[in-house]
């Protein structure tokens, strides 16, 4: 006899992506490569993520690095919404949180513009301290624009 399943909720999309990653420019890099792959993979536009993870990668590297410690790269897919979150071990340095992020006052400075981009590109953002010693910074994506 064959029966059909019928399904009384849509199948779930939800998608996740961890990884470690050295707390290196090389490290950071590949938080962006991996990020546009998996995104693509996941058939989602990645150029605004890239740049988040880019930049939240990059200031995990420079400002949250502890010898031995890697940072962590998490990318959620959650009904319209996209997670980004890098975890770092500083969770004694937090930089300035949504609304409190200036622009440097040098014109020519050649770093601190990074956040700036974040809030930008982010429909949200924020800091999660914790567990100690981690923090993590998390940005939110809007999928459906």
């Amino acid at each position: 006899m064959n029966q059909e399943i019928l399904r009384t909720q849509p199948p779930s999309t939800d998608r996740a992506f961890t990884v470690l990653l050295s707390p290196t420019r090389r490290g950071a890099r590949l938080a962006r490569l991996l990020t546009v792959a998996h995104l693509g993979a996941w058939g989602l536009p990645s150029e605004s993520a890239a740049h988040i993870v880019a930049e939240l990668a990059a200031n995990a590297s420079v400002h949250g690095r502890v010898q031995g410690r890697d940072f962590q790269l998490t990318l959620a897919v959650s009904g319209r919404t996209l997670r980004i979150e890098v975890t770092d071990t500083r969770g004694d340095s937090a930089p300035p949180g949504p609304g409190a992020v200036k622009a440097p006052e040098d014109d020519y400075a050649e770093n601190g513009r990074g956040l700036l981009i974040v809030e930008a590109l982010a429909d949200h953002w924020g800091i999660a301290p914790g567990p100690v010693p981690r923090k993590t910074v998390w940005a939110e994506i809007d999928l459906v624009r």
